[in-house]
């Protein structure tokens, strides 16, 4: 075995703490819910098996299938959602600002509220969509509403509108990062072409920003995919999400090795949406050349 150089050393040390901690806080953690994913619940008590119940009574009941749907949905709708609205924001501040400042100012505008706590962002949202909140108050005082209503509430559109406006600047800052690296030189010979503005995104901009949108719906995606805090506090029944059943799991239900079975799934499901992100942008790069 080759003994590490002297000069070695240093970066060793360096590297050591970010690998205790990833196998600390990331790898032992996902062994035992693994392990406890094949283990037997006994009230009050579990049981160390090798069986694979837990998974069968997963893809069994239709409620546990139904909630992955839910959430699969939903994490595309939010994910569709936010691209539709991050990337004309950020083909705005890359091509039409030319103001240095104000393109900073408009970029820290999207990704401040990543500053302000989770939890008040995703309770702001219920304010606003509740009976007494912003939103029915003003369909009442222009009197499209005779009296407040609480459709917008506690339902899979709360949790859509919610969870666009929590995880859209990760849908911004990748797209943005792409179109800033984009030659300006290859828009400018497009138009000289005669290739009209609608033709050069399609053609020229689109093709060249889409690892940014692969990486923007990546990370939309599983953020949405994960959540559990906006089901719980804007969902109600119609919005519970696979992360609320796992939590349920792991509490009131006391029955840890189907939680864990679950959160095994959820996190098959992510990697491979992530897998699959990372096939597209390799096959956008060999087809670009």
């Amino acid at each position: 075995m080759k003994r590490p150089r002297r000069e070695d050393i240093p970066g060793l040390v360096v590297l050591s703490a970010p690998l205790l901690w990833a196998v600390a806080f990331m790898f032992i953690p996902y062994v035992i819910i693994f392990t406890y994913s094949f283990w037997l619940k006994k009230y009050p008590t579990f049981v160390p098996a090798f069986q694979f119940g837990n998974y069968a009574q997963i893809f069994a009941d239709p409620q546990y299938y139904q909630v992955l749907f839910r959430t699969g949905k939903i994490a595309i709708f939010v994910s569709i959602l936010s691209l539709l609205m991050a990337y004309p924001f950020a083909y705005f501040l890359v091509f039409k600002v030319r103001s240095t400042r104000l393109r900073a100012l408009l970029y820290m505008a999207v990704i401040a509220p990543l500053w302000v706590s989770y939890l008040l962002r995703a309770y702001t949202w219920k304010t606003i969509l509740g009976s007494e909140g912003v939103l029915n108050s003003f369909l009442v005082w222009t009197g499209i509403l005779g009296q407040p209503t609480d459709v917008f509430l506690y339902n899979q559109f709360s949790m859509v509108v919610t969870l666009t406006y929590i995880f859209i600047p990760f849908m911004v800052m990748p797209i943005y990062t792409a179109l800033e690296k984009i030659p300006k030189n290859l828009v400018e010979a497009a138009g000289d072409l005669g290739v009209t503005p609608w033709g050069t995104l399609w053609k020229v901009i689109w093709p060249l920003s889409l690892p940014g949108v692969i990486a923007g719906a990546t990370f939309t995606f599983c953020l949405t995919f994960g959540d559990f805090i906006a089901p719980f506090l804007v969902g109600g029944p119609d919005g519970v999400m696979v992360a609320n059943v796992i939590t349920s799991q792991y509490g009131a239900a006391l029955n840890w090795p189907l939680g864990s079975a679950l959160a095994i799934i959820m996190l098959i499901i992510v990697l491979a949406v992530i897998e699959l992100s990372d096939r597209a942008q390799r096959a956008g790069r060999i087809g670009l050349g």
